[in-house]
């Protein structure tokens, strides 16, 4: 049978080349007769029948290059490299058939019958890979033996000690490379290297040795280090350390182009040393040691962000300079232009400082940027080369000046390099284990309203919701009432802010009839809706408002809030701190705050010192990813934002004279947005 042009790729998938010191090695043979020659495979005899005059080809070494037309052809067994496809042609006993004519290509043969036949196509495909694989195998040959020598103190969950071993560490990983035998210098004895055998690959030698068993060229140096054998050559320093692990993964194996691509441009990244280059003293000395301190400290006292993190976040906050910088600036000049944006560097500069009104829906609608598309598209294998169309005149004049500065996606500019691979896992842990989401614990976690006594009407359940959120919705009301009844006195004025239906301030008006409760809402059915259920419960101590809240001015003692809006919680806030009234509110909708004639963000002075309007911004979009459909770990770092997000709230009334706590309700299930804010003053 024959092999068609479909089965062309799935019979190279198959094939399992030998190894290149097992081929046929042979010279062209003549013979006026037919005769029998013996050459030599992997130091077994060969035989090879040869008919009349033939130029036999060097078998799996280069092309085929058979003889002259009309010569006849010569057999021989078939390599051990075709079996699998020979297998799967269900022919046995075959040997190789090299056809003579011009043009013809390699049969297969089973007794006198052709079984599989391959073109000179895919002969030629199978010879480039044999010669790719054993230039490979020279080359590894040709590699001087290596050891890789790190110091290694502790692990505690996920990192491993000190940080520049864990950088180093993570390259081998992200490089796969096994061209080093590491060895671990052990602080003390008896300490655990499963977190580093876990992380390296099964075929990385690990040895442990004490410090004086060392080098002596090794025990002159700070490690990490690298040393050749004999031992006399040493590489030392993280940054060094590096830079050559990532030239020998790349000489190991050259088709990994993009391990040799986090040298950065001319393969300069990291190449400085740190007595001149700041920017390198940062990465390979400033940061690792001021997070290995931040994490030793943290767990002794509250943490305070390190000066060298607030350093690595104003370089960032740099505009980005890469070789082609004009070419990308125009280019995303032209984008703003088409957006409508159109904005200069200086009067960006302008609009930062006035606070300029933003809405969410420009926010959310916002293209991909320029920046974002040059970096993915390194990451994009493109079938057609982009055509390049030259730029409109206004773009080509446009002055050096008044071009919108290029923005960090890396920590070198657009490109991933050797610089993320060492910040990377630093700051990770930074973030992991340095800062921490407080919550202020729960008053009274298992207490509830004695619904099964109360009137129907007060319930939740007597609305039109179906009875999984009418529960939901009662453990919500839970939380609230327990806070409330607690703080309120006999005759103190509640209002229940933005109050839709009348869930919070009905249950409230008929657990505490000597206190007056109000309602406000805007939307006219729902007070309507509120009205009718106080009336059948015959509740004489509460009033509905209609109104925004603005227009409200009387006094009032408490003021609480399910679920208000986006910044309507911050409004509700700021009026019960102008009455100096208690306050209970569920935020809700962080997506939509924002920036408006009423409230500018951060709130607070703390967080207006580490965070910009548009960082905070970015902080409430990852504050509203907490719906129960998304995954849980995407869900966790939304409840950590939300919770950032309230605490800036927080901090900003504590500067007004308010203790503030940011409770979390529970069941956590009761609501995705489930955090509570409670202030006194005091």
């Amino acid at each position: 049978m024959t092999a068609g042009p479909s089965n062309y790729e799935e019979a190279l998938c198959a094939i399992s080349l030998p190894a290149p010191g097992r081929r046929v090695v042979c010279q062209p043979l003549f013979a006026r007769a037919a005769s029998e020659s013996r050459l030599r495979r992997g130091g077994k005899a060969l035989a090879i029948r040869v008919t009349d005059t033939y130029t036999h080809p060097p078998c799996l070494a280069a092309p085929l290059r058979p003889g002259k037309e009309g010569a006849r052809a010569a057999e021989l067994p078939a390599p051990k490299a075709l079996q699998p496809l020979l297998e799967a042609s269900g022919s046995s006993g075959l040997r190789m058939r090299v056809k003579g004519g011009k043009g013809d290509g390699v049969e297969l043969v089973s007794g006198s019958s052709p079984a599989l036949q391959l073109p000179r196509v895919l002969w030629t495909q199978l010879s480039k890979v044999t010669r790719e694989k054993k230039k490979m195998k020279r080359i590894k040959k040709s590699l001087p033996e290596e050891y890789l020598y790190l110091d290694f103190s502790h692990q505690t969950e996920g990192c491993i000690f000190p940080l520049h071993t864990f950088v180093t560490i993570f390259l081998l990983s992200y490089c796969d490379c096994k061209t080093f035998k590491v060895c671990l210098v052990l602080a003390r004895e008896s300490i655990d290297i499963s977190l580093i055998r876990s992380v390296l690959s099964q075929d990385v030698e690990i040895q442990i040795i004490s410090r004086e068993e060392l080098p002596p060229v090794i025990q002159n140096c700070r490690l990490p280090a690298t040393v050749e054998r004999p031992d006399n050559f040493c590489r030392a320093g993280l940054a060094v350390v590096l830079r050559h692990i990532i030239q020998k993964s790349y000489e190991a194996d050259t088709s990994k182009k993009e391990i040799l691509e986090l040298l950065g441009f001319k393969k300069t990244c990291l190449k400085a040393c740190a007595e001149v280059s700041q920017w390198t003293r940062l990465c390979e000395l400033t940061i690792p040691l001021a997070i290995e301190n931040f994490l030793r400290e943290s767990s002794e006292q509250p943490p305070t962000i390190p000066v060298e993190i607030r350093q690595l976040e104003k370089k960032l906050s740099e505009p980005v300079r890469v070789h082609n910088d004009d070419k990308l600036r125009r280019q995303k000049l032209k984008q703003q232009k088409a957006a409508g944006v159109g904005l200069s560097l200086a009067k960006e500069k302008t609009k930062n400082k006035v606070h300029k009104l933003e809405t969410s829906e420009d926010l959310t609608s916002e293209p991909n940027s320029l920046e974002l598309e040059v970096a993915f598209s390194k990451l994009t294998i493109q079938e057609e080369p982009a055509t390049t169309n030259r730029e409109p005149s206004h773009i080509r004049k446009a002055k050096t000046s008044d071009l919108p500065p290029l923005e960090h996606v890396f920590a070198e500019g657009l490109y991933f390099t050797l610089a993320d691979i060492v910040l990377l896992p630093c700051i990770h842990h930074f973030l992991e284990n340095g800062i921490e989401v407080m919550f202020s614990p729960h008053p009274c976690p298992t207490w509830t309203v004695d619904w099964n006594n109360l009137p129907a009407a007060v319930s939740p359940k007597e609305g039109k919701m179906s009875s999984d959120r009418a529960l939901r919705k009662q453990q919500q009301l839970n939380n609230l009432v327990y806070v409330v009844t607690n703080q309120a006195k006999p005759g103190d004025r509640i209002v229940d802010f933005c109050s839709g239906g009348g869930h919070v301030g009905i249950v409230l008006a008929h657990m505490l009839p000597l206190c007056q409760v109000i309602l406000i809402e805007n939307k006219e059915l729902s007070l309507v809706h509120a009205k009718k259920r106080s009336e059948k419960l015959g509740l004489s101590n509460i009033w509905f408002i209609q109104a925004n809240m603005e227009y409200f001015t009387g006094n009032f003692n408490i003021g609480v809030a399910l679920h208000a809006c986006g910044v309507a919680t911050d409004m509700v806030i700021e009026h019960c701190i102008k009455t100096r009234a208690s306050f209970v509110t569920c935020p809700c909708c962080y997506g939509f705050i924002q920036n408006t004639s009423k409230c500018n963000f951060p709130k607070s002075e703390q967080f207006k010192e580490i965070l910009s309007y548009k960082e905070h911004m970015i902080l409430c979009r990852f504050a509203d990813q907490t719906a129960v459909q998304l995954p849980s770990q995407r869900r966790l770092i939304g409840k950590q934002c939300m919770c950032l997000v309230d605490l800036d709230r927080a901090r900003a009334a504590e500067e007004h004279g308010y203790s503030v706590q940011v409770i979390s309700m529970e069941p956590e299930s009761c609501s995705p947005k489930n955090n509570m804010i409670v202030g006194v003053p005091t």
